[in-house]
């Protein structure tokens, strides 16, 4: 008889991976200044599913401190892949640029500052991989344009879609026939916050 193990959480802890000491640098920023990033398991899992989509043009909705831009550009198709991330607070944009540059991506990650939705108007695609993480309540506004930036077989992913202004994204998203989309009720550690959904979509012909 198959019996799961007690205290599953600190089980699955031991599986944290492992990261080198400037994505290390900015998890200890990130907890001291309560900026939430995604963490070392999304962010090998957004490694992992750009790396096995091919993604060479990725499109990044929120791009804080610049830490999931790093884990997706290393991810990214090898030679000439390009990482466009989009970010609102000028401060943090600044910051983001020198940790891409410190991470050796200043030449294929592009850190664009202004509002996403009004910069995806005028953006042209198509793009491989969207990864969105702006504030939820954007999340429903941004999914037509995401719908036509990302190609045919391309990729979306959503962060924090356990938060109560995801919703009616998340209800749309489901019911929409130009995607294909799972939704997981997850743990994972070191994630703001570490219980916390996340949406796969893939989008259709």
């Amino acid at each position: 008889m198959s019996v799961m193990m007690p205290d599953l959480e600190g089980y699955f802890r031991q599986f944290v991976p492992r990261r080198d000491e400037l994505l290390q640098e900015l998890e200890a920023e990130a907890a001291r200044e309560h900026i939430p990033i995604v963490g070392p398991v999304v962010g090998e899992l957004l490694f992992i599913l750009a790396r096995i989509t091919g993604a060479a043009r990725i499109l990044e909705l929120g791009t804080a401190t610049g830490y999931s831009a790093i884990w997706l550009a290393r991810g990214a198709k090898p030679g000439g892949s390009r990482v466009l991330t989009l970010e609102f607070d000028a401060a943090m944009a600044a910051r983001a640029r020198a940790n891409l540059k410190r991470a050796g991506f200043s030449h294929r990650v592009e850190v664009r500052e202004g509002e996403a939705l009004a910069i995806m108007a005028s953006l042209p695609g198509p793009f491989d991989l969207i990864f969105l993480d702006i504030d939820k309540e954007s999340y429903l506004p941004s999914l037509d344009h995401c719908q036509r930036l990302l190609r045919p077989g391309g990729l979306l992913v959503a962060d924090n879609i356990g938060f109560t202004g995801a919703a009616d994204f998340n209800r749309e998203i489901f019911g929409r026939r130009q995607f294909r989309a799972v939704h997981f009720l997850g743990f994972w550690p070191q994630h703001s916050p570490e219980h916390d959904g996340l949406c796969l979509a893939l989008r259709m012909q």
